[in-house]
């Protein structure tokens, strides 16, 4: 559970991240797809998000939207939100603050958007604060659904969604060719269990 629903002592070192958005009105979760965007992957994602007429956050590594820039206007272009993800997939612990920062903003540069969120969740607090400061919404997730792992079956990731989604829960899955073959089954079967729960799928207000 420390991997698929982050403990609150966690979340507490970044209080003004974004990790839940709950709503008292309607039962709602915040898709969001990682590591993206790549023609082996995305357009399939795409396409399954389109049959189900549901809205998702990608949070796109820049060097992705520099190779494939059709697949990320695609993204666009289908109505979905974007965010930087960095330029080179780096996590903020593994470089100093100037390097990661100049990193994101090299990610800004083709990506268009104030949301941001760090690779693996592994940033500093001064490297958080300093985004805020410069304007970013540093949105992290309630639900790692761990379809990245070579270790996890297409049924395990399924049922870490159905055992750790709540109201609110922003939920991340990946369009990346680590996560295929579990995505290729979790994601249309989590889409379906969530619409049956009466979840409905927004996205992330800016």
């Amino acid at each position: 559970m420390l991997i698929e629903q982050p403990p609150q002592l966690y979340r507490m070192l970044f209080p003004n991240a974004v990790w839940r958005i709950e709503n008292p009105a309607q039962k709602t979760v915040y898709l969001t797809f990682d590591d993206g965007p790549i023609p082996e992957v995305t357009p399939w994602v795409l396409d399954i998000l389109n049959q189900y007429a549901v809205k998702a956050t990608f949070f796109c590594v820049g060097d992705n939207v520099r190779k494939y820039p059709d697949i990320y206007r695609q993204v666009i272009e289908n109505g979905h939100q974007v965010g930087n993800h960095t330029f080179n997939h780096w996590q903020g612990w593994k470089h100093n603050s100037k390097n990661f920062l100049h990193n994101i903003s090299l990610a800004r540069k083709l990506i268009d958007s104030t949301l941001f969120r760090p690779p693996h969740g592994h940033i500093w607090t001064n490297q958080c604060r300093r985004l805020q400061n410069a304007g970013y919404q540093i949105i992290m997730w309630d639900v790692v659904t761990r379809d990245y792992s070579r270790f996890m079956s297409p049924e395990q990731v399924l049922q870490n969604v159905k055992r750790y989604t709540r109201d609110g829960s922003i939920i991340v899955f990946h369009d990346s060719l680590k996560a295929k073959k579990n995505l290729q089954h979790a994601l249309p079967e989590s889409m379906e269990w969530l619409l049956k729960e009466g979840y409905r799928f927004e996205l992330i207000p800016m």
